[in-house]
């Protein structure tokens, strides 16, 4: 089963998102457009893995307390095009604790350096084979209480992500 461990998106981020999805469809830009219940932030790609219950153990020492993330920039990497998630030392503390976690574990995973985004667009293609300015952001926030272990699988119409388990954040006292 292939496995990633991210951050869900809160409704209010998804509609942010949803919106400037639409303004790239208005713009005629065709591509694969990521649906709303699938947008997340990845903070560790596994891959194909068959054991979702020793990520699931891998994951009881990763400790965090709740935080915010907020949205500030849009861009792209070639056709791929996403939303950037302002610099947070708390979500990159997170990234390093649960990838620490995988490593100690032997649970292999995609150890390119994290670049905190959510895609929103696949494969996109512009008229006229053009280029066009990415749209402004409107900023949004949403409280990071989990982070979850998804499983994607391919669907008749894309991907299907299904949360297999959290880790929630604890307050400490």
């Amino acid at each position: 089963m292939r496995l990633f461990i991210a951050i869900q998106l809160n409704e209010e981020m998804q509609n942010l998102l949803g919106d400037i999805q639409e303004n790239y469809r208005r713009m005629a830009v065709r591509g694969n457009y990521t649906p709303p219940e699938n947008l997340h932030l990845t903070l560790a790609f596994i891959g194909e893995y068959d054991s979702p219950e020793e990520v699931l153990d891998a994951l009881e020492v990763v400790s965090f307390q709740p935080f915010r993330i907020s949205l500030d920039r849009t861009g792209c990497f070639g056709d791929l095009h996403w939303a950037g998630i302002a610099d947070s030392p708390q979500l990159e503390n997170l990234v390093k604790q649960i990838r620490h976690a995988l490593a100690d574990a032997g649970i292999p995973f995609d150890k390119k350096r994290f670049r905190a985004h959510i895609t929103f667009l696949r494969r996109a293609t512009f008229p006229r084979g053009g280029k066009m300015l990415l749209p402004y952001i409107e900023p949004a926030s949403m409280q990071v209480e989990e982070i979850a272990l998804m499983c994607s699988t391919r669907g008749k119409h894309g991907m299907i992500y299904t949360k297999i388990g959290a880790v929630e954040a604890r307050d400490v006292l």
